[in-house]
């Protein structure tokens, strides 16, 4: 995965002409990866490193996503 982002070198130019300098878009690529469910394991990065996963940004667009601490929800 890392190899395919960094690929293009220090900066490179996307579909819309846009360049891009591969360092500044490393949090987008670290969150993509925590985010993953990994095969060996069948979780998350994150999930076995924290016990939760963080919040994406499709998940503002749900309506019913009710608010619940991840320690509150397992001590149910």
């Amino acid at each position: 995965m890392i190899r395919g982002f960094c690929a293009y070198g220090l900066e490179f130019k996307d579909s819309n002409g846009f360049i891009h300098d591969w360092c500044t878009l490393i949090l987008a690529l670290e969150l993509a990866y925590e985010t993953s469910i990994h095969y060996s394991t069948g979780k998350t990065p994150a999930m076995l490193e924290k016990g939760w996963n963080p919040r994406l940004p499709y998940d503002t667009l749900k309506k019913d996503l009710v608010e619940i601490h991840p320690i509150e929800s397992s001590f149910k």
